[in-house]
């Protein structure tokens, strides 16, 4: 014998649901060795945060690599912007409520992919400046690949929070960016290469920065607040916990 539903209940006793946490669209794959990080970062907090078994609500898109360094290399960015616009529009239909870039270098295309989508995308440079700005520095030594360091469109979002930005030489950037590509990013971690990192951020502190921006994803894989005599800022950990702190907005701890 079936049983009518039981209604819902109503009026003033009625306790509300609680909060839950939305949805976080990654776009990754720029490598995927940094990509996992972001992954792993994300359920750790979410796991510290709330408690018990709780994991990260996430969606993940991962593109092929090679297609965007050849893209990267070519100079074809409205292209490559493209391709990641398209991988954000899948991502908010499959029902991402907010996005991040896993990618500090792919920045470059970032208004590009926001313009693809209704939800807001969590810009890696403004969670940086914030983290920078917080600890009370305004001069910073900016790593990354040879087109976050030369290119104008991330130092500006830097110093559009106020912020002082210095670059290696030009000796050191073809180094640093030797190592992102010809081994970070796949997968290789060579003493001799932090070593060589370790060198380059005492000659930017050399020069008056007071902190490191570790403005590349795999960087954080080398090099962390150990080799460096100033403070270091990790852009992966710090956006993942801007997206986290986002996602869990009025989210009750367990």
């Amino acid at each position: 014998m079936s049983h009518p539903p039981v209604p819902a209940r109503t009026g003033p006793d009625r306790t509300p649901p609680a909060a839950r946490q939305r949805v976080i669209g990654m776009l990754g794959g720029m490598s995927w060795e940094s990509t996992a990080e972001y992954y792993r970062l994300a359920n750790e907090l979410v796991r510290e945060r709330l408690g018990g078994l709780h994991s990260a609500r996430l969606l993940l898109a991962s593109v092929d690599f090679a297609d965007i360094e050849r893209l990267q290399g070519a100079g074809e960015w409205d292209r490559a912007g493209q391709v990641l616009a398209g991988e954000a529009a899948r991502l908010e239909a499959g029902g991402a409520e907010l996005l991040v870039l896993c990618t500090n270098t792919m920045h470059r295309v970032a208004d590009q992919v926001q313009a693809a989508v209704g939800i807001p995308l969590l810009h890696l440079a403004d969670a940086t400046a914030a983290a920078v700005r917080a600890a009370g520095l305004s001069t910073v030594g900016l790593l990354g690949t040879a087109f976050t360091m030369e290119q104008a469109f991330y130092r500006d979002r830097l110093v559009g929070h106020g912020l002082r930005v210095l670059v290696p030489d030009a000796a050191d950037r073809a180094e640093v960016h030797r190592v992102i590509y010809d081994e970070l990013c796949l997968g290789v971690v060579r003493p001799e290469s932090r070593e060589a990192y370790r060198q380059v951020i005492a000659r930017l502190v050399e020069a008056g920065a007071q902190g490191v921006v570790l403005g590349c994803t795999e960087i954080e894989l080398l090099v962390g607040a150990g080799d460096s005599p100033v403070p270091v800022f990790p852009t992966t950990r710090l956006h993942v916990e801007a997206a986290i702190t986002a996602a869990l907005d009025g989210v009750p701890a367990g």
